[in-house]
């Protein structure tokens, strides 16, 4: 009869930032070790709190299933003499396997014959094997940072407590350094003293909420998002709605029990980002809104307990959060008496990169590029891209941004609005960081959109000429996600740009300094890199791979050119005159890809079939070029689909590969042609 198995990983208060991960990792080791050890299994659930991971699969088998090993001994000829008596090496195979030489097979691996000794191996009790098996699963898994404790050997996240195991109603012995699991839990670390007896699996759950545990993680997250709308609402208004936030709210306690505090209004006289940022980053907390979106001087903190003496935690959470909010407040009146340009004029002093130069410098170089692509988009005036791009970077030297690094470009743009900056520029100060994660906004503003792709370019071309790539899961400068953005950016705006000139421009900008890369390298590195990028999201948007490697095959360098006509092809692999496409492709394709000359001598051609092909030659490339520059791709597929007649006609009238050298080169001519108009779309010899 099948029996359920719990685990639970008692810790030290583990880093919520962790859990996730671990919860999904212990899953799939167990999944995965359960099969490898033979042993079927239901469903198979985990929970985590602070204190705990915790595993429960659901009917496990009682024993493994039976196993059938075969193992592969010496060749026949070896094992066997001439006379059909074992040798030595037959008999010692025999002897090793513990299996009678007579019950040996012979079997055919790769033409030649070998022994095989084939034995069935009867699988041992669950129980026998979940003690070694869990142990493998702990050790398993793994954290971004792991640490040891006491004189002990064995890495975790955080040193395990205790460890409590049951399969059925028997307990599970195994032990991990001192620690020897037993039938017994903890409860909430202030609100319940002592191990706790556990007798069963659903007994395990009854204790723990009878000791203020709420052990699954999306209970929790439901109980602390409606108690902080329910404060909020009593306070007279709104949480923000922050998902990150919530799920590592819920991962920060067990049993939460969500306040309202309050600070002084006089706060409020600080940007709301700073004061929302003081609140999330540092205290975990959710601002409040009023009715109208405007932030309030009051927040919800969650606490990890019951309501009791809540008025001390919420003296002592609003305490905490003053002092954040006076530090805000001194940096905004500190940094409001400069002007953007005094802080500009520090950045000679701050290293970009010890390779690429000082901050100064790279403004520097995005002024420079900044001018040569709004000129090339026609985007924004060139006053304005020059200001913007030399004030881009001087809220880094604020004071603001020093204390709340992730408040760049939004403090910039406080700062050059409150110098008097014109809207554009100071809007462009802010949005050439975007988009800064997966989903965040893109720029809008003509200024804002030139320097955001400025400030990409220069960030990868940099990258890209010392020999800075991402490799693996390895992407410390976040290199693929600012050629994401890059793609982003230019689809989504429908910016018709030669991206090989502007990596050139941006490249010209590095010359001085001493570089590992060439500038074709560099710039050729870099334009796969960003295409790769593309691909991907031609992947997300439903277009199928085929298509994709096909328009790839023949990139322009106009990234938004490349895009139509990848979903052009896609729409048009759907017609019902793609089949005579293909046809054509592949006859004159198949034919002529070895041959190079598009030269027809026309004073060679017999049939009138090949000369019918030869006089609409001229006429066609004219068409597909004048609708290839227009970016009609539908129209320029369907006159090479509408060939299909000429072209059946033409194999079925003639012989290509005739002895006589010129005739054959004049057909080979006319293929190739044909063949070139559709490879200049697309490499059709990809489409499945």
């Amino acid at each position: 009869m099948a029996q359920d198995l719990l685990l639970e990983i008692g810790v030290e208060e583990m880093p919520s930032a962790y859990m996730l991960r671990a919860l999904k990792d212990l899953e799939n080791l167990a999944r995965k070790n359960l099969a490898e050890a033979r042993l079927s299994c239901g469903e198979v659930l985990t929970w985590g709190t602070p204190r705990r991971l915790c595993l429960w699969v659901k009917e496990i088998s009682e024993e493994q299933e039976d196993s059938l090993l075969e193992n592969r001994g010496p060749k026949k000829s070896i094992a066997i003499d001439a006379n059909g008596n074992p040798s030595k090496a037959g008999l010692g195979f025999a002897r090793s396997q513990g299996v009678d030489f007579r019950k040996l097979q012979i079997r055919e691996v790769g033409g030649v014959e070998y022994l095989f000794a084939i034995k069935k191996e009867k699988g041992q009790a669950a129980e026998q094997i979940l003690p070694g098996l869990l142990l493998k699963v702990i050790h398993s898994l793994s954290f971004p940072k792991s640490m040891t404790w006491s004189y002990y050997q064995t890495r975790f996240a955080r040193p395990i407590r205790w460890l409590l195991a049951i399969f059925g109603d028997k307990n599970v012995e195994f032990n991990i350094e001192n620690i020897k699991s037993a039938n017994y839990t903890y409860g909430h670390r202030f609100l319940s003293t002592g191990a706790l007896p556990v007798t069963s699996i659903d007994d395990y759950f009854r204790v723990l909420r009878e000791h203020y545990v709420i052990l699954d993680q999306a209970e929790r997250k439901t109980m602390i998002w409606q108690q902080v709308q329910k404060v909020a609402g009593a306070a007279g208004g709104k949480a923000m709605e922050n998902e990150e936030l919530l799920e590592e709210v819920a991962f920060l306690v067990e049993f939460p029990t969500a306040f309202y505090g309050e600070f002084s209004p006089s706060y409020l006289a600080v940007p709301p980002e700073v004061l929302t940022t003081s609140m999330i980053e540092h205290q975990r907390y959710f601002p409040v809104y009023n009715n109208e979106g405007r932030l309030l001087p009051g927040f919800v903190g969650v606490r990890n307990g019951t309501d009791y003496c809540l008025d001390l935690v919420r003296a002592g959470n609003e305490r905490v959060l003053k002092a954040r909010l006076e530090d805000a407040l001194f940096f905004w009146n500190e940094d409001s008496r400069k002007s953007l340009e005094e802080m500009s004029a520090k950045l000679k002093d701050v290293l970009f990169h010890e390779r690429l130069g000082t901050l100064a410098d790279k403004v520097l170089r995005l002024q420079k590029l900044a001018l040569f692509i709004g000129q090339e988009t026609g985007l924004s005036q060139p006053e304005k891209l020059q200001r913007s791009a030399l004030l881009c970077k001087a809220d880094l030297m604020s004071n603001m941004v020093y204390e709340f690094p992730e408040l760049q470009g939004i403090m910039g743009r406080y700062y050059a609005s409150g110098s008097a900056e014109e809207p554009e520029v100071a809007e462009a100060i802010f949005e050439h960081y975007l988009p800064r994660f997966a989903g965040d906004k893109l720029p809008s503003s003509a200024a804002g959109i030139v320097l955001s792709l400025t400030e990409k370019t220069d960030n990868l071309m940099g990258c890209f000429s010392i020999g800075i790539k991402p490799s693996g899961s390895q992407d410390p400068y976040a290199l693929r996600r600012q050629a994401l953005g890059l793609v982003n950016i230019i689809l989504d705006k429908k910016l018709s740009i030669d991206l090989k000139l502007v990596f050139e421009q941006a490249y010209l900008g590095y010359e001085d300094l001493v570089l590992e890369n060439s500038r074709e390298d560099s710039v050729k590195e870099l334009l796969d890199f960003v295409y790769q990028r593309m691909r991907g999201v031609l992947l997300d948007s439903g277009v199928s791979y085929d298509v994709i490697d096909a328009a790839l095959s023949r990139p322009s360098f106009d990234l938004f050119e490349t895009y139509n006509r990848v979903l052009k092809l896609q729409e048009f692999k759907g017609s019902p005159v793609f089949e005579d496409f293909m046809v054509v492709y592949n006859r004159v394709h198949n034919l002529s890809r070895k041959w190079e000359s598009e030269e027809i001598d026309p004073d060679v051609l017999l049939d009138e079939s090949e000369k019918n092909l030869y006089r609409k030659l001229p006429e066609l490339q004219q068409e597909i070029k004048t609708s290839l520059k227009a970016q009609d791709y539908t129209r320029a597929l369907e006159l090479l689909a509408a060939l299909r007649a000429d072209v059946d006609q033409f194999f079925t009238a003639v012989m290509v590969m005739v002895e006589d050298e010129k005739l054959k080169a004049a057909r080979l001519g006319i293929l190739k042609s044909i063949a070139n108009l559709f490879n200049s779309m697309a490499d059709f010899s990809k489409i499945v």
